[in-house]
């Protein structure tokens, strides 16, 4: 193995390595189950996409592959503002439903 191909294997699991401790966090901290179950399945979308994305980039001719990155670079931004007014909408909903049963 070269070094190269060292580097390339070991980024690729200290990258997936990131993904799975991030994902465990992010369903850890959060409030209730409504909020756990978007967490967990919007988790398992994220690492999906990437997967695909990657997929892509490595099996598609050049330059096509380096051009995934446009698109994924553009919906990225857009995703994560919606993922997260989504779960602050679903955090604050459980917590109204919290004080009212009280």
């Amino acid at each position: 193995m070269t070094t190269a191909q060292f580097v390339g294997v070991a980024g690729g699991l200290l990258g997936l390595t990131g993904g799975i401790v991030g994902a465990y966090f992010s369903i850890k901290n959060t409030n209730g189950p409504k909020e756990r179950a978007f967490v967990a399945k919007g988790s398992v979308v994220a690492l999906l996409t990437v997967l695909l994305v990657a997929g892509l980039m490595i099996f598609l001719p050049k330059p096509s592959g380096a051009l995934m990155w446009i698109p994924f670079g553009l919906l990225m931004f857009p995703a994560i503002k919606y993922w997260n007014r989504k779960q602050e909408n679903i955090r604050q909903e459980e917590l109204q439903g919290g004080a009212e049963r009280q």
